[in-house]
């Protein structure tokens, strides 16, 4: 694994755990036992660095999700399977990370859209486009327009803002605002399925 591989998911762990302003360059080269020249050789600066570690995350993001689909027996168990994965994933994130990407990050968030770097975006039009095949998903649907809206009511039900761990239980969250907006989208035997997994749950 070469330096910037190494730097990237080291900085990758460390902001989860403690947040993006939580961690200078300073505790990340301490961390790893290099010099911060060596840092800053690899990454201009602390939003370079960022970039790095977002487009890794979706690019393991996107790995997992084509995992999930294809050892799945269809695609509404991909989808309960995956949101178990990204349940845990989020979990095991401090809410410090979320909200300085959400409050001070943004231009680094836009740039990924811009060169759509961004995956899981991808991923979600294969999912839906499965979905109609197998006959899990209405065929009078939009994929592309679904698509984002999948997307929007995935970031919703895992804003810590909008609905606060102290006050919300993220089951609760998705079973309400995701699992229900799927129901809008599925046929019959989209919302049998639905419900043998959630039973299973």
């Amino acid at each position: 694994m070469d330096n910037r591989q190494r730097i990237i998911e080291e900085a990758a762990h460390m902001f989860r755990t403690y947040g993006i302003r939580g961690v200078t360059m300073d505790m990340l080269a301490n961390q790893m036992g290099i010099s911060k020249r060596t840092i800053y050789e690899v990454f201009r600066d602390k939003d370079e660095l960022l970039s790095g570690v977002l487009k890794w995350m979706t690019f393991k993001q996107r790995e997992m999700m084509g995992k999930t689909l294809n050892e799945s027996e269809n695609v509404i168990e991909a989808i309960f399977n995956i949101m178990n994965i990204m349940m845990k994933h989020f979990q095991n994130m401090s809410p410090a990370f979320l909200m300085d990407m959400k409050r001070l990050h943004q231009d680094v968030m836009k740039k990924l859209d811009d060169v759509d770097a961004l995956p899981y975006i991808r991923n979600n039009e294969m999912i839906i486009e499965r979905g109609i095949k197998e006959g899990v998903f209405r065929k009078d649907i939009d994929v592309k327009i679904i698509n984002k809206c999948m997307l929007e009511v995935a970031k919703m039900s895992n804003d810590k803002e909008i609905f606060p761990p102290d006050d919300y239980m993220s089951k609760d969250v998705v079973r309400n605002v995701y699992i229900n907006y799927l129901r809008g989208i599925c046929t019959q035997k989209g919302l049998d399925l639905i419900n043998h997994y959630e039973k299973k749950r």
